[in-house]
Formats: structure tokens, sequence, C-alpha cells
């Protein structure tokens, strides 16, 4: 392993060509008019693993799009490691706030990459840190250094909730059987702070509609007689949170798991400036769950968010109307213990009820997930550790994330193995948003750090 620093530079340039090659590929797995272009990113990643030395590449086809599975297995004693990682992207809407095309790859320095970074969808979310492992495979296979085993599941539905990635696991058990999964799609405190993630939230991904009257109507002739369903929709919706931001869905926390003071004092011991964070989103202030810190209230306190709200008319000029029907798309993260199923069937009942007679409402569940946390003393986890300390040369920090990862929990109830999340992005790297981007020194830093993991899991384990 102690030439990687001379490998990656050696091939410094061709990692981050083949990166841009395959940022440029708009993968959207949204929007069915990318369809074809997910299907050439799989075919893409299947090429890449083949030249990285995998002696079984294949396109694995689902009811949806398909699942990238790779393995070189050198000996069956020995531990095997299952990579998982997905090649769709979100919609790079609204495109107008984008500084240069979400499709065309640019580096550009920044305050925090000094030594640039590409910016483009997928670049840290998760095209970047999955491709990290190929490339660290590439190195390990190639310098005949691979100690374990090592498989890739790389899907292309995350992002619109992995519909049909528990369909392959369930029907794949012998091929994904493994001693760990591992896991590149979380981030770091800071590029001098490495940190690992241990706790994921969960998900309930919803949308609903209330409806009025039977068309749109003139908000002269009917108005302050007929009901406006966006009047009613935002007043449902405001309703939802109380004056301490709350959440008011009844029996929505009665699961919640509540951590100790010792816990939550060990969590504030993170670096972390309330300052630098206002100014990152140009806040004057955060806004949040009353009782908490800003990094309690992001990572292992439950939430409810409107994701989007549409309805009447948003074209140019005047029109006025009361529309029929108005629509939002909400998403409530999930702590431990939380069932999304439950939270969803809550959140349905609640919502419902809401309603005055004059409207009516549908609610409709999209995707979701349960909530994940990594224990710190398996061997996965010190594995990892041990690898950060090798290259960062400092011990990483255990951290919650808020974000989720719905089908790690499904992992473990089917391939009844842990997972381990070593993310090399930052906070600041805009993922789901306009200017996503990933630093190369972040990019690079991930292919050194994860064949480390490697050596000291295989050591571990016996």
């Amino acid at each position: 392993m102690e030439n990687i620093a001379s490998y990656i530079k050696e091939h410094k340039s061709r990692f981050i060509d083949e990166l841009i090659d395959l940022l440029k590929i708009p993968s959207v797995s949204a929007d069915s008019a990318y369809s074809q272009d997910v299907w050439n990113t799989a075919k893409a990643i299947e090429v890449k693993l083949q030249e990285a030395g995998c002696d079984l590449v294949e396109i694995c086809e689902t009811p949806g799009y398909p699942v990238v599975y790779a393995e070189k297995i050198i000996d069956p004693e020995l531990p095997t490691v299952l990579v998982y990682g997905h090649y769709d992207v979100q919609p790079p809407d609204p495109v107008s706030l984008w500084t240069s095309d979400p499709f065309e790859p640019i580096i550009k320095k920044t305050e925090l990459h000094p030594e640039g970074a590409i910016f483009a969808r997928g670049a840290c979310d998760d095209k970047g840190q999955m491709y990290m492992h190929v490339k660290a495979v590439e190195f390990m296979i190639k310098n005949n250094c691979l100690p374990c085993n090592v498989k890739f599941m790389i899907e292309g539905e995350e992002e619109v909730g992995s519909a049909n990635l528990g369909w392959f696991v369930e029907r794949n058990h012998d091929k994904l059987k493994n001693d760990v999964i591992l896991i590149s799609d979380t981030g770091m405190i800071a590029n001098d702070t490495p940190s690992i993630t241990t706790g994921l939230r969960g998900l309930s991904y919803v949308e609903v509609e209330v409806t009025g009257p039977n068309r749109d109507l003139h908000s002269g002739l009917y108005g302050g007689a007929v009901a406006n369903p966006i009047n009613i929709l935002t007043k449902m919706i405001a309703s939802l949170h109380d004056e301490n931001n709350h959440i008011t869905i009844p029996g929505f926390y009665d699961k919640v798991e509540e951590l100790s003071i010792e816990e939550r004092a060990a969590m504030a011991e993170a670096p972390f400036s309330l300052d630098a964070y206002k100014n990152a989103l140009n806040i004057k202030d955060v806004y949040g769950e009353k009782g908490y810190s800003t990094n309690e209230r992001n990572s292992i306190r439950p939430t409810l968010d409107v994701n989007g709200i549409w309805g009447g008319y948003i074209g140019e000029g005047a029109k006025t109307v009361i529309a029929s029907k108005a629509h939002a798309k909400i998403s409530m993260r999930l702590v431990p213990d939380q069932d999304w199923k439950e939270i969803t069937t809550l959140f349905k009942k609640h919502f419902e009820s809401l309603a005055p007679e004059a409207v009516t409402v549908k609610v409709t569940p999209h995707h979701g997930g349960q909530a994940y946390v990594t224990p710190i003393e398996s061997i996965g986890y010190q594995a990892a550790s041990k690898a950060y300390e090798k290259t960062f040369s400092k011990t990483p920090i255990p951290q919650r994330s808020g974000g989720s990862i719905p089908i790690v929990a499904l992992f473990e109830k089917e391939l009844e193995s842990k997972t381990i999340l070593m993310g090399f992005g930052l906070d600041s790297d805009a993922i789901h948003s306009p200017n996503e981007h990933f630093g190369i020194w972040n990019y690079l830093k991930g292919i050194e750090t994860i064949p480390y993991f490697y050596k000291y899991f295989t050591e571990l384990s016996k």
C-alpha cells in the first residue's frame, strides 16, 4: 500500500479525466427523458470496472434501472468487502442558478478547495465518491496488493428511493455475500478534520394534493365564496409545526430515540463555527426546534420540510384565478426507532384531518427508509478509523449525519452485515443544489485512504 501516493501522482490527470467523462452523462433517474443516459452510465461503469481488473463484471437488469455488479475473488477464505454506490444523479434544476453547465464539468479553485474542485451534477453525490473506489481497487489489483476479496454493487435509482434495489438484493443473497459493506456517499467535517458517519436519518417522502372547485375560477366572481386550495394548503402546512418548531403530528415523537446528556456533550466537542455556518449560507440566524443545537437539529432530531409547492398561475404577468388544485412535496427525516411506514401513515391520517369540508385531500406516499446507526466497536469502524489515521495523521471523529441512505438498513436485514460510511465530501459541496462540486484533493485523498481500509479490515478479521 505504501506506493499508493506515487501511483496517484502518476495517474492523477487520468483519474480526473475519467471522472469528468462520467459526469458529462446526464444520468437523471427522476426524469424519463434521461432514461438512455442512465443506461449509458451503467455501461460506462461496466467498462471501467473491467479495466480496473475485476474478473466478473455484469449489468444486472431489474424492473427499473440496472445494477452494475463486479467482483475480484482472490481467495474464498479471505474476507469480502462489498462496495455500494450509485451512478444516478439529482435533476439539475434550477439550471439558471448554475454558474456553468451542470453536465459540462469545469474545474475551479475555491476558498475551501485551493487545488480546485470539479463543478458538475453528481460530482460529489455520488459519481465522484463512488469512482474513488473503482480507482482504489484498480491500484490494489495492478500492484498485486489487494488483501481480500471485493465486490461492487452500483445502482441507478438511489435518487428516487432505490425502489428496485431491494428486489435485486432479495434475489441475490449468495452473489452479494460479504463481511462488510463499504459506502462513500457521505461527508466529513473538514479537510483537516476527518470524520466517519456513524448514523443516518430515515426518510418518509410524500406528495399532497388539495382540490377545491372542479375548475379554475375567476377570483373576482368567486373570491371569498369558494375555498381557495392554495390558501388551504398553506394553512395546513403551517399547522404542521408549533411555535417551538415542534412537529404537531400526533404520535410522531413516540418512538424517537433520545440521546443522553453525555452523548450530546460528546457531539458538541466536534469543531463547529455557527458564524461560519451562517456566512456560508448567507443567513442572519439559524432556525429550528427549540432546545437543540444546530448540529443536533440536523442529525439526531426528526424533521418535516416542504420540498416543493405549486398551484394556480405562475407565468409572466397576471391571471386572476382561484386554482382548482394545489400541490406540495413533503419529506420527513427520521431518527432511530421511528418506522418510516408508520410515520407515513400518521402523516396521512393527520393531514387529511386538517382539511375543511370545502376541499378534498389526497396523500400519495413515494418512498422512504429506516434510520441506521453503525457501532463504533465494530471491526469495520476500527479499520476505517485506522485508514483515516494513516492518511490524515489524525483520528477521525464519529459523527451522525442528517442525510438518508434508505437501503443501508435493508442491507443489514437482508445481507446481515454492517455498513461503514467513509465519506470525503464537505457540507459546502452543494449536493442536490446548483453548483454541486467535489474537491480534487478530496477525490484523490479518498483514493489514497480506501486501500488502507482493506488492509486493516483484513488484518483485524484474522
